[in-house]
């Protein structure tokens, strides 16, 4: 699955935003990222052009199955990530910051292994 950055960054703002408002138009995607209209809306013309999203008559976003596996799978690696930063002692803003930059570069090994070291870190505290 080769996809662009900028791609899965739209695709997980979109499900972040459902996760948050329940359904999501691309008027809200201007709001949250403060993009241009224009740029946000070349972005959902592509992504609907590849299948990773629908919208409706009424500019509702829909995530097809393609780009739900796609925003999940980001979506995840940020949460992770960004609990494993934390849990060095990184402030909660430069967590959320710099997983956004590595959710997209870092390799399956490394992932799997930071995310067994912040899962089993975070089962012995919650024991």
């Amino acid at each position: 699955m080769n996809i662009h950055e900028s791609a899965e960054d739209y695709l997980e703002r979109i499900l972040m935003l459902r996760l948050k408002n329940g359904m999501v138009r691309s008027i809200d995607i201007v709001r949250d990222l403060d993009y241009s209209k224009p740029s946000v809306s070349v972005a959902m013309k592509r992504l609907r052009e590849n299948g990773y999203i629908e919208m409706d008559a009424d500019g509702y976003i829909t995530l097809l199955p393609p780009g739900e596996e796609i925003a999940a799978r980001i979506y995840d690696r940020h949460q992770l990530l960004a609990e494993f930063l934390l849990q060095l002692g990184v402030s909660p803003e430069n967590a959320a910051a710099d997983a956004c930059k590595i959710e997209h570069d870092i390799s399956e090994e490394s992932y799997e292994k930071i995310k067994e070291v912040t899962l089993r870190k975070k089962g012995s505290v919650m024991s």
